[in-house]
């Protein structure tokens, strides 16, 4: 993702009024939508609802709306990330304004479509992930995501694989999750979990631990 530089706010004359910098409203919609990524994932529905909309209206700024439409993946992303089944509507709805290669590459993995031409356009921390699932190296891919150290990357790439997952590995997603104390992302893992036994006795403490998160 692109990191946007939030230039020092200068003072006009000695007085109390401030200048409005360039590029503020890229900083201000990223660290909105920064603010919306932790209060979604913990559970914070209310808030995470405002940090988008405050996303969202800085990101309406500016003509080129490339950030927009990267704060309408990020939401595709975290929703898939938690089981929320979303097929980027919103992205996809004003992609042609949107255009940015790097951005329809993203949408093309997170949706299970992508190329090996495309992956080119991805970050470079995507692109082996990207490539093995194309491949279907599925034990490379599992691999790729217990290595990232982005927690939102590695919720995101789990859910893609969460067919390939075993319960081991689901533990370890669901540990990174209560680290953070990523709520909503633990519930869904719990649940996924839960269809990755057949032990009676395990199912019913899942089972358990879900009913007191979600009390």
């Amino acid at each position: 993702m692109i990191k946007y530089v939030f230039l020092i706010t200068i003072l006009l004359f000695g007085g109390c009024s401030f200048k409005s910098e360039p590029n503020e409203w890229a900083y201000k919609s990223s660290n909105a939508f920064g603010s919306y990524t932790k209060n979604f994932l913990m559970g914070n529905d209310l808030v995470a609802k405002n940090d988008l909309k405050r996303a969202v209206t800085h990101a309406k700024s500016s003509a080129d709306l490339t950030q927009l439409a990267r704060i309408y993946l990020g939401v595709c992303a975290l929703n898939m990330s938690v089981g929320i089944d979303d097929k980027c509507k919103t992205y996809t709805d004003m992609s042609d304004v949107a255009p940015a290669k790097f951005l329809r590459s993203y949408y093309e993995l997170m949706q299970g479509t992508i190329s090996e031409k495309e992956v080119e356009s991805l970050d470079e921390k995507y692109q082996h992930f990207a490539l093995s699932i194309i491949n279907k190296n599925y034990a490379q891919a599992k691999k790729d995501i217990f290595d990232t150290t982005n927690i939102s990357s590695k919720l995101l790439g789990a859910s893609l694989l969460k067919e390939e997952l075993t319960f081991d590995e689901v533990q370890k997603i669901i540990d990174a999750a209560s680290f953070y104390g990523y709520k909503k992302s633990v519930i869904y893992w719990l649940k996924i979990q839960k269809t990755k036994t057949n032990d009676i006795n395990t199912m019913r403490l899942i089972e358990k631990k879900v009913k007191i998160l979600e009390s």
